[in-house]
């Protein structure tokens, strides 16, 4: 039976089994839960590294953290900067910085909110909506190649499960 082989994130291999067999599990630790950390912390590595790859995709003077900005407005339409904040998990002066960046480089805008007249909303333009889906039509494209020997119930299914994570996380 072949290895399980992953690339690194230098663009090496790394072996699976090797990685699990080095070194020994500390008494009462699970072998299950030592694989989950492992995995979860290379996956989350990679994550970061392509977050600030389809920032750059959108502009060059994009930070990583705002591609997740522009994620939410499309995703959610018009909302508060203490709305992003929370979501996203930063206060109120990153929050701040970043969204004045977005605003200068034209791909969010500010409207009063109807509701409160001292509160402002935040949006996409037209160029940030775009530009935005542009970048991450070409992120799914490459998920499809990726997961292209996949069944779509195990898509479906390691959709259902980070799903549960991510719900659990909160």
């Amino acid at each position: 039976m072949a290895a399980d082989v992953h690339e690194d994130g230098n663009g090496g291999r790394r072996d699976a089994e090797r990685d699990a067999s080095a070194g020994s599990a500390p008494q009462g630790v699970d072998h299950e839960f030592l694989a989950l950390e492992r995995e979860l912390t290379y996956f989350l590595r990679r994550a970061r590294a392509n977050s600030g790859e389809m920032a750059r995709e959108v502009h060059p003077d994009l930070e990583p953290s705002a591609y997740g900005l522009l994620a939410r407005l499309e995703e959610c339409g018009a909302q508060r900067a203490t709305e992003l904040a929370g979501y996203i998990g930063v206060g109120k002066a990153t929050m701040s910085r970043q969204l004045r960046a977005l605003e200068e480089l034209g791909f969010v805008g500010r409207e009063p909110d109807p509701a409160d007249g001292r509160a402002w909303l935040v949006s996409l333009t037209e160029r940030g909506r775009e530009d935005f889906r542009r970048v991450r039509d070409a992120r799914r494209a490459r998920y499809v190649r990726q997961l292209a020997g996949w069944d779509r119930r195990e898509v479906a299914e390691l959709a259902r499960l980070l799903h549960q994570l991510n719900a659990g996380a909160e």
